[in-house]
C-alpha cells in the first residue's frame, strides 16, 4: 500500500507584496509615459521648426529671384509707359513691393522679319489684349499685342529688326508681394496684377519689411534710385508650444537678406 503524503506550504505573494509592486509598476510606467511625452512634443517642436524654416525659404528665395531681376526686358517704361497701373521699376512700400519684370514664357515658332506685325509663338495663351498684352522679344525688344488668333499675335506696331525662331517671347508683369490672411493663417501673397488677385506663395509668415537703398547705400523711397533692397520676413510655428513661455508661445525664425537690383541705372 502507497503512503501519500500532502505537503502544505505557503507560496506565492502576499497582499502587501501585489500593493508594493503595483505602486512601483505605476511608477515605472508613469515616468516611462512622461519620456514619451516628452519626445513627442520635442519632435512635434522640430517638425514645426522645421516647417517654418522651409516656408521662410521658399518666400525668400522666390521674391529675392524675382527682385533681382526687376527691370529686365529692356527700357519697358519708354514702350509701354505702365504696366497694369504701375509706372516704376520697383514701386516701394515699407510692408509691400511691386516690381516690373519680363518672364519667359514661350519661344518664337518661326522667324520674324523686320517690320511684319505679326508673331507666331509657343503658349500664346499667355497672353490676352487686355492686362496680359505686354509683350517683350530677347529681353530687349517690347510690343503690344493688339489681337490673338491661335498661336498668332498681332502686334500694334511692326517689328524694329529681325527676329529668329527660337528667340525666347517674355510677358512683362507687374508683380506685388504682400501679406494677407488665408485659411485663417498669415500668409505671403503674391499678385501679378491681372485680375486673378493675390495668392498665397508660403504659409505662416507673419513678418515682411522691405528697406529701399540708393548706390551709395542710403535709404532711399525714390523709386529711380533703388540700387539694393534690404528683405526681412519673419515665420512662426501654426501651432503653439506650451512649454515656450515666450512670443505667446509660437516659435519664430527670422531671416535677413539683401537683393542687389541689376538691371536698374543701366
Amino acid at each position: 500500500m502507497m503512503n501519500w503524503r500532502i505537503v502544505k506550504g505557503r507560496h506565492g505573494l502576499t497582499l502587501i507584496e501585489l500593493l508594493i509592486a503595483l505602486v512601483l509598476s505605476s511608477i515605472l510606467i508613469a515616468a516611462l509615459y512622461q519620456i514619451f511625452i516628452r519626445q513627442h512634443k520635442t519632435y512635434s517642436v522640430q517638425d514645426q521648426v522645421a516647417e517654418i524654416q522651409q516656408h521662410i525659404r521658399v518666400a525668400v528665395d522666390q521674391m529675392t529671384r524675382e527682385i533681382r531681376m526687376a527691370g529686365y526686358g529692356g527700357n519697358l517704361l519708354a514702350i509701354f509707359g505702365a504696366i497694369n497701373g504701375f509706372n516704376h521699376i520697383i514701386t516701394p512700400a515699407n510692408n509691400s513691393i511691386t516690381i516690373l519684370l519680363a518672364d519667359q514664357v514661350g519661344v518664337l515658332k518661326q522667324n520674324a522679319p523686320k517690320e511684319t506685325n505679326q508673331l507666331k509663338v509657343t503658349n500664346a495663351s499667355s497672353f490676352n489684349t487686355d492686362k496680359k498684352k505686354y509683350l517683350c522679344l530677347n529681353g530687349q525688344n517690347n510690343y503690344l499685342i493688339q489681337n490673338i488668333v491661335s498661336d498668332t499675335l498681332t502686334l500694334t506696331t511692326s517689328l524694329t529688326e529681325d527676329h529668329l525662331a527660337n528667340e525666347p517671347v517674355y510677358i512683362v508683369k507687374a508683380i506685388t508681394y504682400s501679406l494677407g490672411m488665408s485659411g485663417g493663417k498669415p500668409v505671403l501673397r503674391r499678385n501679378e496684377n491681372t485680375g486673378g488677385g493675390a495668392q498665397p506663395v508660403a504659409e505662416n509668415i507673419e513678418g515682411l519689411q522691405f528697406t529701399y537703398y540708393d548706390a551709395n547705400g542710403n535709404v532711399t523711397s525714390n523709386p529711380s534710385e533703388i540700387r539694393l533692397v534690404k528683405l526681412v520676413v519673419t515665420s512662426k510655428t501654426n501651432l503653439i508650444d506650451p512649454d515656450y513661455k515666450g512670443e505667446g508661445g509660437y516659435r519664430r525664425r527670422t531671416l535677413f537678406t539683401n537683393i542687389q537690383v541689376r538691371n536698374m541705372g543701366l
